[in-house]
């Protein structure tokens, strides 16, 4: 069984690390590089930064955070928000991202996927959904950070994602993001269950318990965190050290 990675998730808007609940209620926590240089050095296994006002805007000003964050931080980063073509995709690599994450653009149009697997490759491709409940057992993808909804359904699109290259899932359930009352279990079980690719537990980690409830009653593959790491409820050494009591093989950093 793979190791289980341990991911700090930082949202961007301009310059500025910020954080909300169900997306939405932004406050700036600081500068995105201090806090990414800082889990760094604590040992975090993997950075997720997401412009997460990019494709509400049509722009992308994340390049200049991702190039200070690889010349100092020496883990995979992966980079989403407002990255719309190959191009953009390969401005950002350019940058410093070892993976990137997309949204919106995937869909608008799911090729982009398949065009951006085969130009990096799937370990570089990253699907990211935004899911919220709609009835018992089904869920909906949305766009621009929550705002807008798609009509696809959640499952469906995870399939189709990883069928057209996507290496790697992001799913983060806008319903319990920010809320510290733990990940939607159901959905990531779904979802885990129904692609053949790392699934990211994204949206609702509030101790050590939810962390071993994503691995394993949801599946997940990895666990990215935000709130409990920014404002100091824990340390990656606790979390790291609570997964191993449990049981759950993690990473030595």
């Amino acid at each position: 069984m793979a190791k289980v990675r341990l991911i700090a998730r930082l949202d961007i808007k301009g310059s500025n690390l910020i954080k909300g609940m169900n997306l939405e209620g932004l406050r700036v926590i600081g500068s995105p590089q201090a806090y990414a240089e800082r889990y760094y050095r604590e040992g975090i296994d993997e950075l997720v930064f997401m412009d997460i006002v990019a494709s509400l805007y049509g722009r992308n000003s994340i390049r200049e955070v991702v190039s200070w964050t690889a010349r100092h931080v020496f883990v995979p980063l992966t980079v989403g928000g407002g990255i719309r073509s190959v191009d953009d995709a390969t401005d950002i690599l350019r940058a410093g991202a070892d993976k990137i994450a997309i949204n919106t653009a995937a869909i608008k149009r799911p090729s982009l996927i398949a065009e951006m697997a085969r130009r990096f490759g799937s370990q570089c491709m990253v699907l990211s959904i935004e899911a919220k409940r709609t009835t018992p057992g089904r869920w909906e993808a949305y766009t621009d950070n929550g705002r807008e909804r798609t009509g696809l359904d959640v499952v469906e699109w995870a399939k189709e994602g990883s069928r057209l290259g996507a290496g790697e899932i992001l799913l983060t359930s806008v319903d319990q993001e920010g809320t510290r009352k733990g990940f939607d279990l159901e959905l990531l079980q779904a979802v885990s269950l129904a692609v053949p690719v790392p699934v990211i537990a994204s949206g609702g980690m509030g101790s050590t318990v939810h962390l071993e409830q994503a691995i394993r009653i949801g599946r997940a593959d990895a666990v990215a965190m935000a709130d409990v790491l920014h404002y100091g409820r824990l340390s990656i050494s606790q979390v790291r050290e609570a997964a191993r009591a449990s049981g759950i093989q993690v990473r030595q950093p």
